[in-house]
């Protein structure tokens, strides 16, 4: 039996889809290793969000390759997608597969095995570009074909507690800043009975938590058949590549409401979402609906008006806002994720000061602040007025301060609450053992207790700060 040592690198659809090849793998009977421990086969799932996700990808193949240079070392994923040519002529890479076939990986690997023991050592570098070359050629997104969801499903995660759905593929929205609708091809949308069944099996396997993930979920369904769609089917129409208008609902929602019923599963997390999505009515929709975790992550990138028109970004600040307060209005106080970029190319002084202001009024829970980072292929890299790395940072260490006051003030709004907290985790803290878990907002909270209470939701106060990232259950 061959050692197989997996490493994913980048989003939560890569981490789904690194659970389903290393399902698939077991099941064949291949024994899985750490990535640190040598291993006959090293599989990394690649990231090409930003260039220095090239470079991770690229030094994690050579850290494999220089852990056992008799290994064969397989490139999955983005980074063979939208830089095919590169994976192929690295000397590290003896297989690549790319985003459409990585259900097929483990075909694709045999088959390449049982070529490479067949071939006379003498004639292995021959032998392992042209198997590259014939494989990589089946395995290429045409980004305008009207391709089907590519099917695969999860039976378990590396996780006891929560579990990632993939429900969705692409996208069409072409950010200016954005490799990803190159790397991951146009919208396709899961068949809604597949992600049901697939829930239903994690819900008997005792998963009380998923989470619906995706590239761009908010676009779930646009390339379904409406009638179909009305009388419960998943027909497949003419692919969708235009901008999706919100204010006629939403698919996404209408799969809500059918998963929603399943039973086991206790809380629905959403992924990153489309601010455009959460219209008057698409609010009310998810808070009529109790397993909705009141935790929403809605993108924003940048709050100046003329800076979002660069990035290509289909809102203004002011509509972003008001979607907040749509949430706000029918939740207690939903937890409020975002995004923001900072130095993108011509961001002046007064237009970083105006999305500083803007996030200073929206005040949201917690917000992950990215220094732009240029993207070969798209159309940023080649805007003029790079803005400087030093000045990049300055402006990123202003929004993190702003975004540690607003965090710890959202979670101390919490102490003196009764909350529910699904408990994950025994961790040590300062000599005395706690229940790490979360609750509905997606907070971070400990417990005092020698007992195991993995897979738990309880009821409790919070009594105040564990530490700066933890609150404390009584």
């Amino acid at each position: 039996m061959k050692s197989v040592a997996l490493r994913n690198l980048g989003c939560k659809v890569n981490s789904y889809e690194l659970d389903v090849m290393q399902q698939m793998l077991q099941e064949k009977g291949y024994i899985i290793v750490p990535f640190d421990n040598e291993a006959d086969i090293y599989i990394v799932n690649t990231c090409t969000v930003t260039n220095i996700a090239d470079r991770k990808s690229r030094q994690m193949l050579h850290q494999a390759k220089a852990r056992n240079p008799k290994a064969v070392v397989v490139a999955v994923g983005c980074y063979v997608q939208t830089g095919g040519e590169e994976a192929l002529a690295d000397e590290c890479v003896d297989l690549a597969i790319g985003n459409n076939k990585k259900k097929e990986m483990v075909e694709i690997l045999e088959a390449f095995l049982a070529e490479r023991e067949n071939v006379a050592v003498d004639k292995h570098t021959e032998a392992k570009y042209e198997s590259q070359k014939t494989l990589n050629d089946t395995s290429v997104i045409d980004v305008n074909a009207g391709c089907d969801y590519e099917e695969m499903t999860l039976k378990q995660t590396a996780e006891h507690t929560r579990a990632y759905i993939k429900i969705q593929d692409g996208c069409n929205q072409f950010c200016s800043y954005c490799i990803i609708p190159f790397a991951r091809g146009r919208v396709r949308s899961r068949r809604w009975e597949d992600i049901y069944s697939e829930i239903q099996g994690l819900a008997e396997a005792g998963y009380k938590e998923i989470v619906l993930t995706g590239i761009h979920i908010s676009s779930y369904g646009i390339d379904f058949d409406d009638e179909a769609w009305a009388a419960g089917k998943s027909e497949v129409r003419a692919r969708e590549t235009g901008q999706r208008d919100y204010g006629g609902g939403s698919k996404l929602l209408d799969l809500l409401e059918r998963i929603h019923d399943i039973e086991g599963i206790a809380r629905i997390r959403l992924g990153s979402l489309e601010p455009r999505i959460v219209t008057k009515e698409n609010a009310k929709r998810l808070a009529g609906m109790p397993k909705i975790c009141p935790h929403f992550h809605l993108s924003l990138q940048s709050g100046c008006d003329a800076t979002l028109k660069r990035m290509n970004r289909h809102y203004t600040s002011g509509e972003y806002s008001e979607c907040v307060e749509r949430l706000r209005a029918v939740y207690e106080n939903p937890a409020v994720t975002t995004d923001v970029i900072v130095g993108f190319p011509g961001e002046t002084e007064e237009e970083f000061a105006e999305t500083h202001a803007f996030l200073e009024r929206v005040n949201l829970y917690e917000m992950h602040i990215f220094k732009y980072s240029k993207r070969k292929g798209t159309r940023a890299a080649v805007m003029p007025n790079q803005v400087p790395g030093p000045v990049q940072t300055m402006r990123s260490n202003s929004l993190m301060e702003l975004e540690k006051k607003q965090s710890n003030a959202f979670r101390a709004a919490y102490i003196g609450r009764e909350t529910e907290v699904l408990f994950e985790e025994t961790k040590e803290i300062a000599g005395k053992t706690y229940m790490l878990g979360h609750t509905a907002e997606y907070l971070h909270v400990a417990k005092q207790t020698g007992e195991n209470l993995s897979n738990c939701l309880m009821k409790g106060k919070i009594s105040g700060f564990l530490n700066e990232e933890l609150l404390l259950m009584e």
